[in-house]
């Protein structure tokens, strides 16, 4: 059995590389960790996505065998202001609130824009967008 958060991560790649809305903002930047210098600074092209924590609870249900999967993406930026952050934040929520992602081994219930939060990182120059989704996924 594939653990559900994996088979996620990997359709929600497929499905933001796929959307002319995504890509249009970020090309194909999509990053489970974004390439690193020697130093491990950073070196991918502003601006990206890339995937953050990932929390899995038990579901109450009692005659199913389900958890929900809290998925984080986060967009960066370091264009002056937040307006190109709130524009990939809108395109990601676009993509994926209500898509039913296409699993093999696990079945998705429901995937839903859980919540966005926008910020300005310490540096002064970067933007930064963390969108969060809820899935609701069945195992066998």
């Amino acid at each position: 059995m594939i653990d559900a958060s994996y088979e996620i991560q990997i359709a929600t790649v497929a499905r933001l590389k796929g959307s002319a809305g995504v890509v249009e903002l970020i090309d194909q930047r999509v990053y489970d960790d974004p390439p690193r210098n020697s130093d491990g600074q950073v070196t991918a092209t502003f601006p990206y996505l890339s995937f953050g924590p990932t929390q899995i609870l038990p579901d109450g249900w009692d005659c199913q065998n389900s958890s929900e999967v809290f998925l984080q993406l986060d967009a960066w930026s370091r264009k002056p202001g937040f307006a190109e952050v709130k524009k990939i934040a809108g395109s990601v929520r676009s993509a994926l609130h209500k898509y039913d992602l296409p699993l093999t081994e696990n079945a998705l219930v429901s995937l839903e824009h859980d919540s966005t939060r926008i910020l300005r990182d310490p540096d002064g120059k970067t933007s930064h967008a963390v969108v969060t989704f809820k899935a609701v996924v069945e195992h066998d």
